[in-house]
């Protein structure tokens, strides 16, 4: 089977045209909801829809076969019949010119030896017709330089640089949830379905060449060819950073991939040590593999692991010494020149030590000028910075308290609310001037969302990491990158 081609995969991503084949009447079904989300979402291609009774649905006038639309308008046909018409269904497609087809129908691969059979003989016409063909039993595309979103499914993500790419749609919501949630945006994402034709390192391979994303992210049950996959993953980590979420670790896993997707799960230890050495970083867990990705679309690669932790209070910077102890990263001893030059900035009761724990001494703008002293050192490589929101935090016990805004608390409030603003505008700025990855963490990330300090980090473009130690397990993900590119090179 040859690969796909760019003009392919940009047929699937940037289509001129879609068309939904199988569009319903009924809201319920995934006909209905995937012509609403490609509506929805502000696609300015030009939008068709197939219905056997020729229905008009959300304001498009259906017809009853694709051999009724013109020629040379439409890319991309997003596939909803069922699967003993979608033979048929590619063959009018290509006479129309149409170059790429996502096939949300199941009953394929996934569903027995019949299924298979079927699903061969879909991938052999696609092939023969020089259709791209993405899934079958997939759940959706998602481009946001298009604003094309034709999912059967919610969300759509903000946009991005992190190209998505899973062999279960339920793991590309969960991605494009917390794309929302902490406001780091996606460029590309697909969910490959059983992958029969296009692989999830086809995906990968396009991502690495398209100049809209700058991360590649992937969650995989099974590997039909593991060397084929190793080769594709260290040419692709040639050219961008890579994380995958591996499904199917257990002998559990690997039972429920098989149901799933058709999937044969690999040995886990094989494909570990494969992916290790091809330079993919590899999560977890859900959360560790968006952060990960995250850190790497919105963060400078450092150039050594001397970390050194900036904190508010002294509990949050133990912790988080501890989860550095424990991680491939170092605890910068502080050089004393650079404890010198804090010095005239803290009382003497700060820490004078790394965490530098600032012990409630700061001033208006002690948190900018301490951060920028640490990070403009040349023996330090990276910062995470701990406690913002803290004052904002408490302008909200005032703002509810019943008292606001009286006895001075409006005042005191905009003070605290824009302070934690200019800290997170500050992070952001000083690691952009600096080159080096700074790192903010608080549990208000997700605990209050709206709270100004994480409000303002997500501002900035940056993630709001909910705990020192899912800060800690990012950075390192980032240099373990960094250092993989340092001895390619």
């Amino acid at each position: 089977m040859s690969p796909p081609t760019t003009k392919q995969f940009k047929a699937l991503f940037d289509p001129r045209g879609v068309v939904v084949a199988g569009a319903s009447t009924h809201p319920g079904k995934f006909g209905f909801v995937s012509l609403h989300n490609l509506l929805a979402s502000g696609y300015e291609g030009r939008v068709f829809a197939t219905n056997r009774d020729g229905a008009e649905i959300l304001g498009v006038q259906s017809v009853a076969e694709v051999s009724d639309l013109p020629d040379g308008q439409i890319d991309l046909v997003f596939v909803c019949t069922p699967a003993a018409a979608n033979v048929d269904l590619l063959r009018q497609c290509a006479a129309k010119g149409i170059t790429a087809a996502f096939v949300t129908s199941a009953g394929y691969a996934e569903a027995g030896d019949e299924g298979a059979a079927a699903q061969a003989e879909l991938v052999a016409v696609a092939e023969e017709l020089g259709i791209l063909l993405a899934g079958p039993n997939g759940q959706g595309v998602v481009s946001t330089p298009s604003s094309l979103y034709a999912q059967i499914v919610a969300p759509n993500p903000p946009p991005g640089s992190i190209g998505v790419a899973s062999q279960s749609g339920n793991l590309v919501s969960t991605f494009l949830n917390l794309s929302r949630h902490s406001g780091v945006g996606i460029s590309r994402a697909v969910s490959a379905g059983n992958a029969a034709a296009v692989g999830i390192a086809d995906y990968l391979n396009f991502y690495a060449e398209d100049p809209a994303t700058s991360v590649g992210l992937a969650y995989v049950e099974g590997v039909a060819d593991g060397r084929a996959f190793f080769e594709a993953a260290k040419a692709v980590t040639a050219r961008l950073p890579l994380v995958i979420l591996k499904g199917g670790a257990t002998a559990e896993g690997a039972r429920a991939a098989a149901s799933h997707t058709g999937s044969l799960a690999s040995d886990d230890r094989v494909f570990g040590g494969a992916m290790a050495q091809a330079g993919v970083v590899r999560a977890a867990n859900v959360e560790e593999a968006f952060e990960a990705a995250a850190t790497f679309a919105t963060q400078p690669l450092p150039t050594g692991n001397q970390v050194v932790v900036m904190t508010t209070a002294g509990g949050w910077g133990v912790v988080a010494a501890d989860a550095i102890h424990h991680s491939n990263l170092e605890l910068l001893p502080l050089p004393a020149g650079l404890l010198a030059q804090i010095d005239t900035k803290l009382p003497p009761r700060w820490s004078r030590n790394n965490p530098v724990d600032l012990a409630g001494g700061e001033t208006r703008d002690t948190i900018p000028e301490v951060m920028e002293m640490i990070a403009s050192h040349p023996e330090v490589n990276a910062i995470v910075y701990l406690g913002l929101g803290i004052q904002s935090n408490q302008a909200r016990m005032m703002r509810e308290g019943g008292y606001f805004p009286d006895h001075g608390l409006d005042r005191i409030v905009s003070y605290h609310e824009r302070q934690d603003q200019r800290f997170a505008t500050a992070a952001a700025e000083i690691s952009a001037s600096t080159g080096k990855p700074i790192l903010t963490a608080t549990e208000l990330a997700v605990a209050d969302s709206a709270n100004p300090g994480p409000a303002a980090v997500r501002a900035s473009g940056r993630l709001c990491y909910p705990s020192a130690n899912r800060a800690v397990v990012a950075l390192g993900h980032l240099w373990r990158y960094a250092r993989f590119c340092q001895r390619r090179s």
